[in-house]
């Protein structure tokens, strides 16, 4: 919990203080208890709660009754006080969502990644979507206060460029925010997906109460990645590109990834790595996918048809669904080899809980999840001797994209101790 202070030059940082506190009671907090909490005095949060009441970033939600003395006046967050946009750029699937202040999706949108397509096409197609999601809702755009990138890594969120990413052969230094602030007229945030995913978990998976203090995301979704938490912190690292796991080696056979080397965990769990690996094996053949999801299967690079690999990987899923003991093999080793990955990350971090999401962890979640806890918890090169919990992400395959609001809600309202620093 962040304290405030009593210096009257800088208010916006106790303003931020105050809110924060509200945020992180859904039940709401009385002034005393604000003061209490924040370390404020009574006068001041008196003042900074009529501002933000007169904003209406709060409101009084009633009385209660607690001992001698007189009822104390509950303030909460005022939900449709504002309002912030998640957009997650996948090479497969775009996601749109509005997100109220308590972090409530009002409205959702997706549409498919055009194949092969110029950034320019793509931002005018995520233009359109916010626009449309907007008026949908019935939003005063006024209460606007931003939109929130989750995009696939590396990328550079100094000037806010994306800058080479897996399956997007023509997106190289493409400077995303400037593009799509000028498209939509509205300040815009770039995030790496991982990360995103983190901040949704540590916003709204426990009502922001920050009970959680050190997990790793498992990102599953066109690509893989692992989004991390320490201290109840997000981990950005140096260039904002923490999280790359995709390249902990887990074997020695297998297809040569992209960095040269064999036995990448991405090269073998990410939808496009089983479905090759279920056509090469024979457990997807003529009749269970078309004959263009098969020769997709077998390319490699970063040019591959999304699309198809998803008919592919929703053929693949269906047969394990339905017993196929070849397909269940495929999945199978994929939870394996995902369990190896983790024990790395694990030991490093010394993590006692692992969440589970993304765009396409749902289909096959039950299968990898059958074989995953075992593996990890009897893999030898275990350290830690505490339990590890494995759980999968509440909020859902838009986690992403309700992670890049919550960074605009973030960027908004969470005290920030540069603030008070004086700059010539």
């Amino acid at each position: 919990m962040n304290r405030g202070t009593n210096l009257p030059a800088i208010g916006g940082y106790n303003r931020s203080v105050v809110l924060d506190a509200i945020r992180r009671e859904a039940a709401g907090l009385s002034r005393t208890e604000i003061a209490g909490r924040t370390g404020l005095s009574p006068q001041a949060v008196t003042n900074v709660s009529r501002r933000l009441i007169e904003a209406g970033l709060i409101r009084e939600s009633g009385t209660v009754i607690s001992g001698p003395g007189k009822p104390r006046t509950m303030l909460q967050l005022e939900s449709r006080g504002r309002f912030a946009v998640g957009v997650h750029v996948d090479p497969a699937v775009l996601t749109f969502v509005l997100l109220d202040l308590v972090g409530t999706v009002v409205a959702h949108a997706r549409e498919l990644t055009p194949s092969a397509s110029e950034p320019d096409e793509v931002v005018a197609l995520m233009a359109r979507a916010i626009d449309g999601l907007v008026v949908t809702s019935g939003v005063d755009r006024e209460l606007l206060l931003g939109v929130g990138i989750a995009s696939p890594g590396p990328v550079d969120i100094g000037p806010g460029l994306v800058l080479d990413p897996p399956m997007m052969p023509l997106w190289r230094h493409v400077p995303l925010r400037r593009a799509l602030s000028e498209a939509t007229g509205l300040p815009v945030l770039l995030e790496k997906d991982v990360t995103a995913c983190a901040v949704a978990e540590l916003w709204l998976s426990d009502g922001g109460a920050g009970e959680r203090s050190d997990f790793a995301f498992v990102y599953y979704g066109t690509g893989y990645g692992t989004g991390l938490v320490l201290g109840g912190d997000v981990l950005r690292g140096a260039s904002a590109n923490a999280g790359d796991s995709g390249h902990v080696m887990v074997d020695d056979h297998g297809h040569r990834c992209t960095c040269g080397r064999i036995g990448c965990v991405g090269e073998l769990i990410t939808p496009h790595a089983l479905v090759r690996e279920a056509v090469d094996a024979g457990v997807l053949a003529e009749g269970d996918v078309s004959d263009e999801a098969l020769a997709e299967a077998a390319r490699s690079g970063d040019d591959v048809d999304m699309r198809r690999i998803d008919e592919a990987f929703g053929a693949l899923v269906g047969k394990a669904d339905l017993g196929d003991a070849g397909a269940l093999g495929v999945l199978h080793g994929a939870g394996r080899h995902l369990a190896r990955a983790l024990v790395t990350i694990v030991n490093l971090l010394d993590l006692d809980e692992v969440v589970f999401g993304g765009p396409f962890w749902a289909p096959l979640s039950r299968h990898v999840l059958a074989v995953l806890p075992a593996a990890l918890r009897d893999d030898p090169a275990l350290i830690p001797k505490h339990p590890i919990r494995l759980v999968e992400s509440s909020i859902g395959i838009d986690v992403a994209a309700v992670g890049a609001a919550c960074l605009v809600l973030d960027q908004t309202f969470s005290p920030r101790p540069s603030a008070l620093l004086i700059r010539a």
